[in-house]
């Protein structure tokens, strides 16, 4: 079973990605900022990361920067859902190694289509 880490400062749409990656087999971790989901990553295998952009204490962005730094997470595919749709936001993205950008608000479908297509067998 493939695990998620989900990472958004709003619990209620933590919630609504959970249930909806939960009801498709997936395990779901969460953390609520990006220093919160840093200190998850403690070696266990993540196969997909789902992150928002704005969050306080450290970003979306900063947060897959820094998880790409480490080896063991330097692959792990990241969807970035969030309100940004901007062109400039989505270039910074690729650049910190995102692979799927999700614009809030999603349908639940349109997410786990994106989550099926990164998550290797």
């Amino acid at each position: 079973m493939a695990t998620i880490l989900v990472v958004d400062d709003s619990a209620s749409l933590r919630q609504v990605v959970a249930i909806s990656l939960q009801g498709k087999g997936y395990d779901v971790i969460q953390a609520g900022n990006g220093k919160e989901a840093l200190d998850k990553l403690d070696g266990k295998k993540i196969n997909l990361v789902i992150s928002d952009v704005n969050m306080p204490i450290m970003d979306g962005l900063s947060f897959v920067s820094a998880m790409k730094k480490l080896p063991r997470y330097k692959f792990t595919p990241v969807i970035m859902l969030t309100t940004e749709a901007g062109n400039d936001m989505k270039d910074r993205g690729r650049a910190a190694g995102v692979k799927a950008w999700v614009v809030k608000p999603f349908k639940p479908d349109q997410m786990l289509t994106a989550v099926a297509k990164l998550i290797l067998p």
